[in-house]
């Protein structure tokens, strides 16, 4: 199977009156993520299934990527990609759907910094995860303890340099 991570773009700021849940992509974040997934979707990725955190630009992320990577299936939410979720209960979600050729996730730091090399079965190893950049892991075995291949990791800086 191959897993994407997406995080989700540059998000509002904290305010007075704005649950953390409630924060929403700026105009750059989302100007950002379309060249991420524009790039991504040149190479061909085109996922059956898309999770994401119910956070909102979680959602607004993973509605970009339905629509720029013409996936057909609606978005599942699911709380195992929250921030505080941990890399166990994001394996178990993905275990769950492990009929799938692949699978994107769209969700947040802590758990993607976390997550990353949790997949790779290499704790140890440390990943700063952008927001907007996309990672893709390939997982052939699905025991209780990951062990995937780190294919590819592209961040936002990185797409906008395409133009």
């Amino acid at each position: 199977m191959h897993v994407y991570l997406l995080r989700h773009g540059i998000a509002e700021d904290d305010r007075p009156g704005l649950t953390d849940a409630e924060r929403a992509l700026t105009p750059e974040g989302r100007r950002r993520l379309r060249h991420v997934l524009k790039a991504v979707a040149e190479s061909g990725l085109k996922p059956p299934l898309i999770l994401s955190s119910p956070l909102k630009r979680a959602l607004q992320t993973a509605d970009l990527a339905k629509e720029i990577l013409k996936c057909e299936e609606e978005v599942l939410r699911t709380r195992a990609l929250t921030p505080g979720s941990s890399p166990e209960q994001a394996w178990e979600e993905i275990r769950a759907h492990r009929d799938q050729e692949a699978l994107l996730l769209v969700g947040h730091n802590p758990l993607f910094d976390s997550l990353a090399p949790y997949l790779l079965g290499a704790m140890s190893l440390q990943v700063d995860f952008k927001k907007g950049a996309i990672l893709r892991v390939d997982i052939d075995s699905f025991t209780s303890q990951p062990r995937g291949v780190l294919r590819w990791y592209l961040t936002a800086k990185l797409s906008a340099t395409r133009d």
